[in-house]
């Protein structure tokens, strides 16, 4: 056609991927009609996406054209989380951020600390050019553990790296344990895949503390005690072994330690197990049945784990003990058997082309744990912990809303001596206590690559839209402040288009992700069947050698919560905090009718302890421990199992009743692997404030 007899489009269809931290990883269609993105949908021909998405991406230009986006850089003029800005220019504030950053590195690089995690999941806004960033400074590394890094170490552990069965099999399952999930909130299109095994004759077992949507929907649930996961699994086993539903077969040719985890696992009788994780006995023996009989019968079991369960002081053991599970029984022959925690580490991710670590030139900066950043805040230069941070750059994520323990964090982030500056979108709890605040493009406005933990394809987002007003990509600003550092290397000047191709190299097509929005990975139907596991052995490892070197336990085992439920007269109920439905980690809080859907910040308690508090359903509460103190609203419900309550998060902290949320009450514990956050060991009390107003 030629130029002066076409028309433009009235709308036209670009491209996406949803960049938030959840396993779907959904291709995405953006309807744009001049220059206005006017609808977000689901990819049909993605099989993964299936041309549907949640509730909470479907409503993305909501949040990209919200009234309250951050549109121009702005430089705080009021006291440290007074939210006082006023607007700056880019350049004057580059040349601001470049000159305070060379003073600090000038004493000490290692003062100056990134804090990122998954506001996006894309590899390129992710970590690509801000890594080459912080190598050239020579900055303090992140240890970003503050989701997944307990069963991601278990899982390398036991298995050899993040691997699973893939996730369109659990349609051809005859049983699914869905362990730790609220697949139904959090993994919908993996429900779908769960909904077609039901329907085929399936069963379809939940086991999560909490009576969740998800839980509502299977054939059963078990209620076990939070952080009892490890001594559930370990008794599973018991039955295994003593009713001889084994294959014997597999773990011989691809197992080790098999004879050490057979005499764990004899100490686990039903008995013991019920009594540790609060359930009856016969849960115990009859899901053990269910396990052990479906697949004598020569039917595929499937265990669908999520990171819930390792959210607890031994959630490393417990992801073993699980994931020790499938190779007892021979799940694996099956491409419908298996265990999926995380399937990222099928994707041949080119880390080191994306961070350049050439730039550190010989340097081995110290590392901060991301979940233990209100204590490292507030830490004074010492020989053990060295400089005393002096500067934050934070970028995809709200550490004052998210971090544990944030009475702490805030603590950290108030100091007035504290350089810190945050790239947003809106107007956050942290952004409250930057020096700068600078505006971040969201993934309408840019290109970026994502691998995904829950298939086996990775995919491409290309921009749909121009940045608004003065936002900026996360890649744009690092290459922006190279330059008025001074930096001269080619890296600081790759493209984004460029940077996706670099994430996977020669190693996925990329002219297929060019032209449909993604491209499968060639990952076997049944990967573990022959064993062939990406462990050192090439065997399925119940005794974890590395471990034992390090002075662990080489096996799996229960280890009891710092705070389990009941152990403390003073805080006697378990805590654990879930995410609410229609938010994100803490990404949605701010869209109105999501929000609106949410009402407030709620916690749930069972009618038991509540009528033993006086607590009647829509009461105002207080919920303490010795680390603080939260006020919300009371939900009397079958949710919650007695002994345990449930805190739903994350909400913003300037949108709660108080100006808290639950993790003003999670501790900065570690795990037992993986140094990861301890949210869901939390121990405390709940007192009632007020009665619920008339009608409810």
């Amino acid at each position: 056609m030629h130029p002066e007899n076409s028309s433009p489009a009235p709308e036209h269809k670009v491209l996406g991927a949803c960049p938030h931290d959840c396993p779907d990883t959904c291709s995405m269609v953006v309807t744009v009609r001049e220059g206005i993105a006017i609808k977000v949908q689901g990819n049909p021909a993605h099989p993964a996406t299936n041309g549907a998405l949640c509730t909470k991406v479907s409503r993305y230009t909501e949040r990209s054209y919200h009234p309250e986006r951050l549109l121009q850089p702005l430089r705080r003029v009021g006291p440290k989380g007074s939210g006082q800005f006023e607007p700056v220019g880019w350049d004057e504030a580059l040349a601001d951020i470049a000159q305070r950053l060379q003073t600090i590195a000038a004493r000490d690089p290692e003062a100056i600390l990134p804090y990122s995690y998954a506001g996006t999941m894309g590899r390129v806004q992710g970590e690509g050019m801000a890594a080459r960033f912080f190598n050239k400074l020579g900055a303090s590394r992140l240890d970003r553990t503050i989701c997944a890094s307990a069963g991601a170490e278990a899982l390398t552990q036991t298995l050899g790296h993040k691997v699973g069965m893939r996730v369109e099999f659990f349609a051809e399952a005859q049983l699914i344990l869905i362990w730790g999930s609220n697949s139904i909130a959090s993994n919908v299109h993996f429900w779908r895949y769960v909904q077609t095994a039901k329907r085929n004759g399936a069963k379809i077992i939940c086991i999560d503390p909490r009576r969740s949507e998800t839980a509502e929907k299977c054939h059963q649930h078990i209620a076990l005690l939070p952080g009892t996961d490890a001594a559930l699994a370990l008794g599973l086993m018991h039955q295994l072994i003593t009713h001889d539903w084994l294959d014997h077969d597999y773990i011989a040719r691809h197992t080790l330690g098999w004879d050490a985890l057979r005499a764990r696992a004899l100490e686990w009788p039903p008995e013991r197990t019920a009594a540790v994780c609060g359930i009856p006995v016969d849960e115990v023996q009859g899901l053990a049945r269910d396990y052990g009989q479906t697949a004598r019968a020569g039917q595929p079991v499937a265990i669908r784990m999520n990171y819930g369960l390792q959210r607890v002081r031994g959630g490393g053991n417990a992801v073993r003990a699980i994931a020790c599970l499938p190779a007892l029984i021979g799940a694996w022959r099956h491409r419908a058997g298996g265990v999926l925690l995380s399937s990222s580490g099928h994707a041949p991710v080119q880390q080191a082309a994306l961070e350049r670590p050439e730039l550190l030139a010989g340097r081995s900066p110290r590392t901060i744990n991301m979940s233990t950043i209100g204590d490292d805040l507030l830490r004074p230069s010492s020989a053990a912990f060295g400089p005393a941070v002096e500067a934050v750059i934070v970028y995809n994520s709200n550490p004052v809303a998210v971090a544990p323990e944030s009475t702490k964090v805030v603590q950290g982030f108030a100091r007035e001596d504290l350089f810190t500056v945050v790239l947003e979108h809106f107007q956050t709890d942290t952004a409250d206590y930057a020096d700068y605040v600078l505006p971040a493009t969201t993934q309408l406005e840019h290109w970026d690559v994502h691998s995904s933990y829950g298939h086996t394809d990775v995919l491409l987002n290309r921009p749909s839209i121009a940045p608004l007003g003065q936002a900026r990509t996360n890649t744009q600003f690092f290459r922006d402040l190279a330059r008025h550092m001074g930096y001269t290397e080619t890296v600081f000047e790759e493209s984004d288009e460029s940077l996706c191709r670099t994430a996977f190299g020669d190693k996925v097509d990329f002219a297929a992700m060019l032209a449909q929005g993604f491209a499968p990975l060639p990952v076997p139907e049944t990967p573990f069947a022959e064993g062939g596991f990406p462990t050192l052995s090439g065997k399925c490892e119940f005794f974890s050698a590395r471990l034992a070197a390090r002075g662990e336990d080489g096996l799996p085992n229960h280890v009891p919560n710092y705070e389990p439920a009941g152990a403390d007269a003073r805080y006697p109920l378990a805590m654990i905090s879930p995410p609410a439905r229609n938010f994100l980690n803490s990404t949605f809080v701010n869209v109105k009718s999501l929000r609106d859907i949410e009402g407030e910040p709620l916690l749930e308690i069972h009618a038991s302890d509540a009528a033993a508090r006086q607590i009647a359903d829509g009461d105002v509460v207080r919920v303490f421990n010795g680390r603080g103190t939260h006020e919300c609203v009371a939900r009397v419900s079958e949710r919650a199992r007695p002994g345990v309550v449930n805190g739903l998060g994350i909400w913003w902290r300037k949108l709660g009743r108080d100006g808290t949320n639950v993790n003003e009450l999670t501790s900065q514990r570690l795990t037992d692997m993986g140094r990861a956050p301890t949210f869901y060991d939390c121990a405390v009390e709940v007192v009632r404030l007020s009665a619920a107003p008339a009608g409810l």
